[in-house]
C-alpha cells in the first residue's frame, strides 16, 4: 500500500461510521440519544487522525499530544451535544485528561466518564499510528511476544467487537474477525474460541441474540471466564460497520448482564459496565 493510499483509507473509515451511525439512528429509536453523540464526534476525530498522521507522535509523547490536541476540542463536543449527566462529569473532569489519556494507554479499564474522554481523544491518534504500522509501543507494555490471539497485533488492546465476513467460496467457513478497542485494527480469530480466555469447547461456548430486533448481531459468550464480546454478522447485514453497529447492541448487553456475563471491554459510550 502507497503512503497516500494509507491516509486515505485510515481517514476513509471515519466516513464509513459516519453514514453507518446516521443510517442506525434513524432505525433504532432506543439508541438515538448516544448515536447523535457518536455522529458529532466522528468529524472531530477524522481531523485527529489526519492531524496525527502528519505529525506522527512518538509513544512517548502520546498523553502530552492527546490531551493538547484531540481532548479539548472532543471534550467541547460532548459537552455541547452529549446527555447532561456527561457533559456536567465532563466539565469537572476537563483538567485531568491528560491523567485519563496516560492511564487509557497502559490498557486501564477506566469509569465510563473517563473511559470516553479518553478514547474519544486517543483512539484515533492510534489509528493514525496503526495505519501507519507504529502503533507498537503506543499502547502498554505488553511487547509483541506477550499478545494472545485475543490481543491486537498492533498494539496490545483487547476486541470491542467479533465480526463475520462473506466468503466467496462456498465451501469455505466464512471467518471470524476482530476489530481492536484501542487502535481500530482487525485481525482473525477462530470462530470456536473465546477471545477472552481461550476457551475452544464447544459446550462452554455459546451465541445469544435478538433475532427480532437485531438480526445481525449477537453475544459470544463463554461459561468458564463469563465474558462476552459482541460479534456483527456482515453475511446479515452486508452494510454493517462493526465498531458502530456494536453500539446499538445494548439489547444484547442488558440480557446478557441480567444473566451474569461480563463484556470482554465497555465500548466507547460506557454501554457494557
Amino acid at each position: 500500500m502507497t503512503s497516500c493510499a494509507m491516509p486515505a483509507r485510515a481517514l476513509g473509515r471515519f466516513d464509513r461510521r459516519l453514514r453507518r451511525a446516521a443510517q442506525l439512528r434513524a432505525r433504532h429509536a432506543f439508541a438515538s440519544q448516544w448515536l447523535e453523540l457518536y455522529e458529532r464526534l466522528l468529524p472531530v476525530q477524522r481531523s485527529a487522525c489526519a492531524a496525527a498522521l502528519q505529525a506522527r507522535p512518538a509513544a512517548h509523547e502520546l498523553a502530552d499530544y492527546v490531551a493538547a490536541r484531540s481532548a479539548p476540542v472532543a471534550v467541547a463536543v460532548a459537552i455541547a451535544h452529549g446527555p447532561p449527566a456527561l457533559a456536567d462529569a465532563l466539565r469537572q473532569q476537563a483538567n485531568g485528561a491528560r491523567a485519563a489519556v496516560a492511564r487509557w494507554l497502559q490498557g486501564e479499564i477506566l469509569p465510563p466518564v473517563e473511559n470516553f474522554l479518553a478514547r474519544a481523544a486517543a483512539a484515533p491518534v492510534l489509528e493514525a499510528l496503526a495505519a501507519d504500522g507504529i502503533a507498537e509501543g503506543a499502547a502498554g507494555d505488553r511487547g509483541a511476544g506477550d499478545r494472545g490471539a485475543g490481543h491486537c497485533p498492533q498494539c496490545g488492546g483487547l476486541p470491542q467487537v467479533a465480526f463475520t465476513v462473506r466468503s466467496d467460496d462456498a465451501l469455505v467457513t466464512a471467518a471470524r474477525r476482530l476489530s481492536c478497542a484501542r487502535c481500530g485494527s482487525e485481525w482473525s480469530s477462530a470462530q470456536l474460541q473465546c477471545v477472552a480466555c481461550g476457551e475452544s469447547a464447544r459446550d462452554r461456548l455459546h451465541g445469544h441474540a435478538d433475532a427480532e430486533r437485531l438480526p445481525h448481531l449477537r453475544a459470544d459468550a463463554c461459561a468458564s471466564c463469563r465474558s462476552y464480546v459482541i460479534h456483527v454478522d456482515l453475511r446479515a447485514d452486508a452494510d454493517a460497520v462493526p465498531e458502530v453497529d456494536e453500539l446499538v447492541a445494548a439489547p444484547i448487553d442488558l440480557c446478557m448482564q441480567a444473566r451474569g456475563f461480563g463484556k470482554l471491554v465497555p465500548n466507547l459510550m460506557g454501554i457494557g459496565w
